[in-house]
């Protein structure tokens, strides 16, 4: 917890980027009945039954003090889809950056092996040689801000039904493109001492030495 806590207190420098990210399963819907647009004096109405039309995934990154984010719209979140997320950053994002500080939850696939498990060995320690992993606690993953970032998204682009891959990226993008072109950052106020204080429990008790 204080090694996150400790990174993100760290000022902005370009060159080490400190770049959250987490993934947001997400459920296609359709409805069965088309809504009811809404009309002077009554509101939307839209009827409660729906049909599932599957499954996607979202790998939602954050430079947070930069205010830049993406997402990335998947149809599933195996190791494949994160290394190819990871290379992305590295290459095509930050390639001046000397590494990228990646925090991240301890989901299975978030490790180093998906890269050596996805590309030759030496490609994979290439990426690898430009990234620091930092671990959120096992059950700590709302120290990672890319959950607040997922928390925006799923208020302003995934509240309603989206039927289809193509309205989810449309919605998705939306948000993306808007908050971006107003450099959105997240002003993280919990730090080190905070946790000390009040997650004192979580803290090992260390006894006094015995007195003779």
């Amino acid at each position: 917890m204080e090694d996150v806590l400790d990174l993100y207190e760290e000022e902005y420098d370009p060159q080490y980027p400190t770049v959250c990210l987490d993934e947001k399963p997400v459920v296609l819907h359709a409805d069965v009945q088309p809504p009811v647009p809404v009309a002077p004096g009554r509101p939307e109405r839209v009827d409660y039954e729906y049909e599932r039309k599957g499954t996607r995934n979202l790998f939602v990154v954050v430079e947070p003090l930069a205010g830049w984010r993406h997402v990335e719209v998947t149809s599933q979140r195996t190791m494949q889809e994160y290394a190819k997320v990871v290379r992305w950053l590295v290459d095509e994002v930050y390639p001046h950056a000397e590494y990228v500080r990646l925090v991240q939850d301890n989901l299975n696939t978030h490790t180093a092996a998906a890269l050596y498990e996805t590309s030759p060995p030496a490609e994979a320690r290439r990426i690898l040689q430009r990234l620091e992993f930092h671990y959120t606690p096992k059950h700590g993953s709302w120290l990672n801000m890319a959950e607040i970032e997922i928390a925006i998204l799923e208020r302003v682009a995934l509240s309603r039904r989206l039927a289809d891959e193509a309205a989810l990226r449309r919605q998705v993008l939306a948000v993306e493109t808007d908050r971006n072109a107003q450099r959105r950052s997240i002003g993280w106020q919990f730090t080190s001492r905070d946790a000390r204080h009040k997650l004192e429990r979580l803290y090992p008790v260390k006894e006094a030495p015995a007195t003779t």
